[in-house]
């Protein structure tokens, strides 16, 4: 295994097209001292209010972050929640190229009420109704353009079940993905889950698993676990399967091998967003050759160190290095 230096040096610049839902997690930060005279609910007093991309985007953030290219392919809005989106992408220096507006849509946000460091509620503005055929046809030929253009080194797929990811452009994208030899990747949810059909990685989590396979899974028994995985093996026909287990660490296989990796010791704040960070950790060194017990412990790192941060946020690189060298 190459060292933990050159194997980061090696993600500057790779370009990853990022395709799937994106979204504003928009957060109201307040005091609470009272509970409202008119219903039974506290009183924020409002003392900060701040925007981050989310979903697909905070992907593509992450990817950033590791010093990799990322690309972001999706259709939002024209409104005026699109406007700010396209704000931060272009404040964040991510290229907005595959971003495609449809008046039929309406730009994801997600904004969560916080008081006194607890979130208490979250109100989402969104249309999760599957994408029309003409805006299906043109995310699929803007994915082919920028890959016949760019050396394109991996294509992931990040599900939030809000409508870009249907069945016909999940599978227009890997047939051409595997033609070209690109790799592709899958944060899934159950809507689509046996749609990413042959992918070079699946992640899904334990929940998510269990869900897609309607199988018993007791981790105290890695039996059922080995049984669900391979049932849907059998169906997706994936390169690898990599699942993330929570406080179990995580799961990926190699050929005919099974490697469990425990958790790192954490001080856990918020898991929000840990799913995005992984899958962009991982895709980035699978695309860099690196064996998947390696993947899968680096993708394990990243994952816990943002789950100590409050809120969605991406993985700090000097952080992830720092303990990549104690761990590899």
């Amino acid at each position: 295994m190459p060292a933990v230096s050159t194997i980061f040096k090696s993600f500057q610049g790779k370009k990853v097209i990022v395709v799937g839902d994106v979204m504003i997690d928009t957060y109201i930060e307040g005091k609470v001292t009272r509970i409202s005279p008119e219903a039974p609910v506290p009183v924020v007093q409002f003392r900060n209010r701040f925007s981050r991309l989310g979903g697909a985007a905070n992907v593509a953030l992450n990817l950033k972050a590791l010093g990799a290219d990322p690309i972001i392919c999706t259709i939002i809005g024209k409104d005026e929640e699109a406007d700010h989106f396209m704000k931060l992408v272009n404040e964040a220096q991510i290229s907005a190229k595959g971003i495609i507006g449809y008046d039929d849509r309406l730009t994801t946000v997600k904004t969560r009420v916080i008081g006194n460091n607890q979130q208490l509620v979250r109100v989402d503005h969104e249309y999760a109704a599957p994408i029309t055929s003409s805006a299906e046809f043109a995310l699929v030929e803007a994915i082919k353009e920028f890959c016949e253009k760019e050396e394109v080194a991996a294509i992931i797929f990040q599900d939030y079940n809000k409508g870009v990811l249907t069945p016909e452009v999940i599978k227009n994208t890997i047939e051409f993905a595997n033609e070209k030899g690109i790799i592709t990747t899958v944060d899934p949810k159950k809507e689509n889950f046996f749609e990413y059909k042959r992918v070079t990685l699946f992640k899904p989590n334990l929940k998510e698993l269990i869900e897609g396979t309607n199988l018993p899974v007791n981790m105290s028994d890695k039996d059922s676990f080995l049984t669900a995985v391979n049932a849907m093996n059998k169906e997706l026909e994936a390169k690898y399967t990599f699942v993330t287990l929570s406080e179990n660490g995580v799961y990926i296989n190699e050929d005919q091998k099974n490697h469990f990796i425990p958790a790192h010791p954490r001080s856990i704040a918020d898991v929000s967003g840990a799913g995005d960070t992984v899958i962009a950790v991982a895709t980035l060194c699978l695309a860099c050759d690196l064996d998947p017990k390696t993947v899968a412990t680096l993708s394990n790192l990243a994952g816990g160190l943002v789950c100590e941060q409050v809120g969605v946020v991406s993985v700090n690189k000097d952080d992830l290095i720092k303990e990549a060298k104690e761990v590899l």
